[in-house]
């Protein structure tokens, strides 16, 4: 399947000396799929090794060779000479050796000219929690999310609907009645599978048949994640305290509070005694997290409220799994109060796999803005809304308070411009194009 972070691996394969690459993830979000293609279709040679199965590989790193005769029995291991021209080294599963990762500093510095990619289930834990010395600087670092809403409609071949929707979005005209239903229909076919790979082939396989879609595939996944949870972890009691908080997730964001609550995990829990939980889950990249500022001016980082903030999953298929939500419940939208919560934890997902930060703002009394972006358009406020009814009072308050440029309601309504409110409407099935005003 198409992704978008396939023209950042061949940008990175182009420089004359790139750095050794690390591609973090959660699982199964595609990982060793998008490698596998790259490097086929990228690479005259290509030598691809699992630590899972490559224990000699593990034992070799964990002597005490030094680096560079660890280097040379690696060649001899794999036969292959790693710096010969178009010739790429996959290492998967990189995190079953410490010592190989360390020793990346090693590769960049003095085989500079070799070209090396490394993956791995729950590398961002590992390279948390472990003591080596890891190689600051001398490493590239890409996050591959689920599939976005972009790639979704990609794996249906609708780039042509896809540039209508751009056209629309710089325009602020609307999108033709029939093609804003149907992009409508994808959007609600989005909440159901998700961004997960094997979920969206799922779909297309069958045609958008939704009564034949195997739900089985997003509970397996899920089912995948709680096992994780015994994996990096110091004791089975902290093993159980990740899996609470990640199950009180979508209950806790249709809290009226609207912030994350430990107390909500279970009853009397503390914040001191889950802190390395939450750690845990947003290294995974299973969660992300969405920070309160106090005022919506850059750096917004700068303006955080650290001990108020959302969370979210990384997939909105999940959620829904997690939920227990009925596929017919989805495309009637009979969703009650969770409506919003799955819509609002879609746009998370969409703003994340932009790369941008997470935040919202909330005022003294009642009103709060779902999330503030920074871009080139300075801090621009977003409003979401599940539906039609797009009363903006919020959004309002805020206008009136900070005078950004213009504001941003999202909604399943079409597109538009309130030139004396300057208020930009897009539909939900458009915040992908909220990528171009970075």
């Amino acid at each position: 399947m198409k992704r978008q972070i396939y023209q950042n691996l061949v940008n990175w394969s182009g420089k004359k000396e790139a750095k050794p690459l690390l591609l973090l993830g959660a699982r199964q979000v595609g990982k060793t799929y998008i490698i596998d293609k790259f490097i086929h279709e990228n690479f005259e040679n290509c030598v691809s090794v699992n630590l899972f199965e490559r224990r000699d590989i593990v034992e070799l790193y964990e002597s005490n060779l030094n680096a560079e005769e660890k280097y040379r029995a690696l060649k001899v291991l794999v036969n292959t000479d790693l710096e010969q021209e178009n010739t790429i080294l996959f290492i998967d599963e990189i995190q079953e050796s410490e010592s190989l990762i360390a020793d990346l500093k090693f590769f960049c510095e003095k085989h500079s000219t070799m070209r090396i990619i490394c993956a791995g289930s729950l590398l961002g834990v590992k390279l948390k929690r472990s003591h080596f010395s890891f190689p600051v600087g001398k490493v590239e670092i890409f996050t591959l999310y689920p599939m976005n809403f972009m790639e979704f409609l990609w794996a249906f071949h609708e780039e042509r609907l896809i540039e209508e929707i751009k056209i629309s979005f710089y325009n602020n005209t609307e999108l033709v009645g029939p093609l804003h239903q149907k992009a409508l229909d994808y959007y609600r076919l989005y909440l159901i599978t998700g961004g997960m790979p094997e979920s969206v082939k799922n779909m297309v396989a069958i045609n958008k048949d939704v009564i034949k879609y195997d739900v089985n595939i997003l509970k397996n996944i899920i089912d995948s994640y709680f096992k994780d949870m015994d994996k990096y972890v110091l004791s089975n009691a902290e093993a159980l305290k990740i899996e609470r908080l990640y199950r009180s997730i979508p209950s806790q964001l249709a809290n009226e509070s609207n912030k994350f609550q430990f107390s909500k995990i279970i009853s009397g829990a503390k914040s001191r005694d889950y802190l390395s939980s939450l750690d845990w889950l947003i290294a995974s990249n299973m969660v992300t997290i969405s920070s309160l500022v106090s005022t919506p001016e850059i750096p917004l980082k700068g303006y955080v409220k650290d001990d108020t903030f959302k969370l979210f999953l990384n997939d909105v298929g999940i959620m829904n799994s997690l939920l227990e939500t009925k596929v017919s419940d989805i495309l009637t939208d009979n969703l009650s109060l969770y409506k919003g919560v799955i819509t609002e934890n879609f746009v998370a997902e969409e703003l994340q796999s932009m790369n941008y930060s997470l935040y919202y703002w909330q005022s003294s009394a009642t009103a709060e803005i779902d999330f503030v972006i920074d871009t080139q358009d300075g801090v621009i406020p977003l409003e979401v809304k599940s539906g039609n009814h797009v009363q903006s009072k919020s959004l309002n308050v805020y206008m009136e308070k900070y005078h950004p440029k213009y504001g941003v309601r999202i909604s399943t309504r079409n597109f538009g411009y309130d030139k004396e409110k300057h208020i930009k409407s897009i539909p939900l099935y458009a915040v992908f194009c909220l990528n171009y005003i970075k």
